[in-house]
């Protein structure tokens, strides 16, 4: 498997990150966010957020496919001065434990690299993820948010400090 990491350009790899999104959240939420909101997060809804977030994303493509991507930036408010963050990180689920994940983080850290720390929001409940981002130096900062999915969920936030 060779994958190949690079910014999102082609109305295809678009289309591409859109999938990767919707079906991530089918694989990877289920008992962690209401079946309810799953329901209607749809191939649909996933693709007009693509279209409409299409800078600071890089993809992961094997071969022509996408399989998975992760969006990236500034940090979202003034809480946290230079600070970056990674808004979203999602790999298909037959990729788990192949590198796919690892390589979008390092070239995301790298693409943040104006910054001296880096933020993440992780559901609390989502072991995998969090497990995840402990590999590459996050540590949980305290920080927890409700945030309403039909039902509360809690995201806790990680900094990773360079």
């Amino acid at each position: 498997m060779n994958i190949l990491i690079k910014k999102m350009e082609s109305d295809a790899e678009i289309k591409g990150k859109a999938y990767v999104h919707w079906k991530a959240w089918q694989e990877a939420y289920p008992g962690m966010v209401a079946q309810s909101y799953l329901d209607r997060l749809t191939l649909e809804k996933c693709e007009s957020i693509a279209y409409q977030w299409p800078d600071n994303i890089l993809v992961a493509k094997d071969g022509e496919r996408v399989v998975g991507f992760v969006g990236y930036g500034k940090y979202r408010n003034d809480e946290l001065p230079n600070t970056g963050e990674v808004y979203a990180i999602y790999v298909l689920s037959q990729y788990y434990g192949q590198g796919v994940g690892e390589q979008l983080m390092r070239e995301a850290l790298n693409q943040l690299s104006q910054y001296h720390r880096v933020a993440v929001w992780v559901l609390k409940e989502n072991q995998r993820a969090i497990r995840f981002y402990q590999r590459f130096g996050y540590r949980f900062d305290g920080k927890e948010e409700s945030v309403l999915l039909d039902t509360p969920v809690t995201e806790i936030r990680m900094i990773l400090e360079k």
